[in-house]
C-alpha cells in the first residue's frame, strides 16, 4: 500500500485546523459548531457548559461519551484535543475531583483552548502540545481515553492505539469516533496529503481498524455508525465509492 508524505501532511493538518481555531466561521469539506454537534447528539445540557468558542470550532464526526460513561472523579485523555470541545465536555462529567488532558499538535488550537478554560476557571483540564502516537502521559495512569475525528489522520494508527492502551489503567475505556471505509482506498487516494488532511485519504478499512486496537490489547465491546455527512463532492464521492463514513467506537483494557 503507498504512503502519504508525512511531512507534507503534517504541514497541511496543522494548516487547516490553524484555520478552524481562528476561523471558525470559514468554509471547509466538514460541518462544524453547535449545529453539528446538535445532529451527531450532544445533549443540550452538556453543550450549554462548553465555551461558545470551542464550540464554535468543534469539527468532530460523532458523539461518545456515553459510550465513555465518564464518572465523577476519573482521568481522560483527550487525544488531538483541538479547541477543547470534548475535553470541556469530559470536565464537566468528571468535576473538579477529575481531571482532563488534552493533546495537540497545532499551536493556534492548543492556545485557544488554554485561553478558553483559563476564562472558565476549569482548573481540572490542561491542554498540552504533543502527538497523538507519543501522549507524554504514565503508563497505567487514565481511566479513559478519547478522540474525535483525528486517529484517521495519524499515519501510525497502531502507535496510537498501542498508546492508548498504555496509558489506561487496567479495565479503563478507549471510545473514539473517527472516519473509517468499507472499502481499501487505493494507492493514489492515500498517497495524497491533500485528501489525508480531509479525513478522507488516511481513513482506515473498518476490519483493520478494529485489528490495529484489538492487537494493542484491547478489547472492542460497541460500534455504531454516526449520522455524519462531509459537505465537498469530492469527499461525498470517496464516500459513495469507499464506504467512507463516521463511527463510534468503545474498547476496553482487560483486566489482568
Amino acid at each position: 500500500m503507498a504512503h502519504v508524505d508525512v511531512a507534507a501532511l503534517e504541514v497541511k493538518v496543522k494548516d487547516m485546523y490553524r484555520r478552524v481555531a481562528e476561523q471558525p466561521y470559514g468554509e471547509y469539506h466538514f460541518e462544524m459548531g453547535r449545529g453539528l454537534a446538535q445532529r451527531l447528539g450532544y445533549p443540550a445540557e452538556i453543550l450549554d457548559l462548553i465555551p461558545d468558542g470551542a464550540i464554535e470550532s468543534f469539527a468532530g464526526v460523532g458523539y461518545f461519551l456515553d459510550l465513555a460513561d465518564l464518572a465523577p472523579g476519573e482521568r481522560v485523555l483527550d487525544l488531538g484535543s483541538g479547541s477543547g470541545m470534548d475535553s470541556f465536555a469530559a470536565a464537566a462529567l468528571v468535576g473538579e475531583t477529575g481531571r482532563v488532558i488534552g493533546v495537540d499538535f497545532t499551536e493556534e488550537q492548543l492556545a485557544k483552548a488554554r485561553r478558553l478554560a483559563e476564562a472558565a476557571g476549569l482548573k481540572q483540564v490542561e491542554f498540552h502540545a504533543g502527538r497523538i502516537e507519543s501522549p507524554q502521559v504514565a503508563d497505567a495512569s487514565v481511566d479513559c481515553v478519547i478522540s474525535n475525528g483525528v486517529i484517521n489522520l495519524a499515519p501510525d494508527k497502531a502507535k496510537v492505539f498501542a498508546e492508548a492502551a498504555r496509558v489506561l489503567r487496567p479495565g479503563g475505556r478507549l471510545a473514539v469516533a473517527d472516519i473509517v471505509t468499507d472499502r481499501q482506498l487505493t494507492d493514489a487516494i492515500v498517497s495524497n496529503a491533500d485528501l489525508w488532511a480531509s479525513c478522507i485519504g488516511g481513513a482506515a478499512q473498518q476490519d483493520s481498524y478494529r485489528k490495529a486496537i484489538t492487537d494493542a490489547g484491547l478489547r472492542v465491546e460497541r460500534v455504531r455508525d454516526n449520522a455524519y455527512a462531509f459537505l465537498t463532492q469530492q469527499a461525498r464521492d470517496a464516500s459513495a465509492t469507499y464506504g467512507v463514513r463516521s463511527i463510534c467506537l468503545l474498547a476496553v483494557k482487560p483486566i489482568g
